[in-house]
């Protein structure tokens, strides 16, 4: 399954979530090189970065989400993070929304947001349409 990473912030700010993505080693290996995102209609070219990864089925969607929360958690002020699947489905968190939960409450997001990568992967391989 591949799934792609969009932060709101700075170039910067992508690099360095990808930076801390490949400091998970059970995620390392996933982290594709880093593209341009496309530029929104009107706009004169991009101000963000995408990070893909390449998830095998039934594997890192944990791991991958709680990296996402706990890199969130240590931000300031207001980024968001979108994690985009092919099908289109996107799951965005918020580092408002992250920045006081207890390490229980993290591990419970950090599952639902896993979940919600993992439910659409799993329609995708019911009806036939998955993609790598």
């Amino acid at each position: 399954m591949k799934v792609a990473l969009e932060v709101g912030g700075s170039v910067e700010d992508a690099h360095e979530l990808r930076q801390w993505l490949r400091g998970e080693p059970e995620v390392r290996q996933a982290v594709l090189p880093l593209v341009p995102a496309s530029p929104t209609p009107g706009s004169m070219g991009s101000s963000a970065t995408v990070i893909e990864l390449l998830l095998q089925p039934g594997g890192l969607t944990v791991t991958l989400a709680a990296g996402v929360v706990a890199w969130l958690q240590t931000r300031r002020g207001g980024q968001t993070v979108t994690i985009s699947r092919p099908d289109g489905t996107e799951i965005v968190v918020a580092s408002q929304s992250v920045r006081g939960l207890t390490p229980e409450s993290s591990g419970k997001l950090a599952l639902e947001v896993a979940r919600a990568l993992d439910e659409s992967s799993r329609r995708d391989r019911e009806a036939g349409t998955s993609e790598p």
